[in-house]
C-alpha cells in the first residue's frame, strides 16, 4: 500500500500536470502567432501526460516549479515573448526597449532542469555528496540550455523568417549568450536557494 504522503504528492501532481494542460489548451485561443504556439507549447503537451504515468511522483517542490515553469511557457506561447503585457510594463520600469519575459523563461530553464536532476540524484544516491550532487545538477541544466539553444538554432534553419517570434531575439546579438547565463543563474539558486527546502520536500517523500 502507498505512504499517504506519496499517494497525496502523486494526487497534486496529476492535477498540476491536468491543469497545465487545460491552460496550454486554451492559451491557443487568440493566440498572437500559431507556429510560435506550437513551438513554445509543445513540451507541455509532451511532458504533462506522464504525470498520470509515474508510480513515484516528484517532490512537491519539484512538482510546484514544473507547474510554474509550465504557465511561464503558456504565457509566452500566447502572446508570443517579445509581446508578453507583462514584460513591457517591467521593461518600462527599467527604461529598457526590449521585452525581457524570455529571461524569466531562461531562467527557469535553469531552475527545473536543476532541481530535476539534484532530486534524481538525492532519491537514486546516484553520486555521493552534496556538493558534487549540486555540481552534476547545475551542469547538466547547463547541458539543457546548450542543447535548447541548439534546438532554436534548427528551428530558425529550418522554419526561417518565420521562427522569429520563437526564437526572441528582440534584435540582440548576443540573446544565445544572455540566455544560457540566465539559465545558469537560475540553477545556481536551485541548489543554493532552495537546496534546503528541497531537501525537506524530498524527504517527505520517505515511508514514515
Amino acid at each position: 500500500m502507498d505512504d499517504l504522503r506519496i499517494h497525496s504528492a502523486r494526487r497534486e501532481f496529476r492535477a498540476l500536470a491536468t491543469l497545465s494542460l487545460l491552460a496550454a489548451a486554451s492559451s491557443a485561443y487568440g493566440c498572437r502567432d500559431l507556429l510560435t504556439w506550437s513551438l513554445e507549447s509543445a513540451p507541455v503537451f509532451l511532458l504533462a501526460p506522464f504525470a498520470w504515468l509515474l508510480a513515484s511522483p516528484p517532490s512537491r517542490l519539484l512538482g510546484r516549479t514544473l507547474f510554474v515553469h509550465a504557465l511561464v511557457l503558456v504565457v509566452g506561447a500566447h502572446w508570443t515573448y517579445a509581446e508578453v503585457p507583462a514584460g513591457k510594463v517591467v521593461a518600462q520600469w527599467l527604461g529598457q526597449e526590449r521585452n525581457p519575459y524570455d529571461r524569466l523563461g531562461h531562467l527557469l530553464q535553469g531552475v527545473t532542469p536543476a532541481l530535476l536532476v539534484r532530486e534524481w540524484v538525492v532519491r537514486s544516491g546516484a553520486v555521493r555528496g552534496t556538493m558534487l550532487g549540486s555540481a552534476f545538477a547545475v551542469s547538466a541544466a547547463l547541458a539543457f540550455s546548450a542543447l535548447y539553444e541548439l534546438f532554436e538554432w534548427l528551428a530558425a534553419a529550418v522554419i526561417g523568417q518565420s521562427a522569429d517570434a520563437f526564437l526572441g531575439t528582440q534584435g540582440f546579438a548576443w540573446d544565445t549568450q544572455a540566455d544560457m547565463l540566465c539559465a545558469l543563474i537560475g540553477a545556481l539558486l536551485a541548489v543554493v536557494a532552495l537546496g534546503r527546502p528541497h531537501l525537506a520536500s524530498v524527504s517527505r517523500l520517505r515511508p514514515a
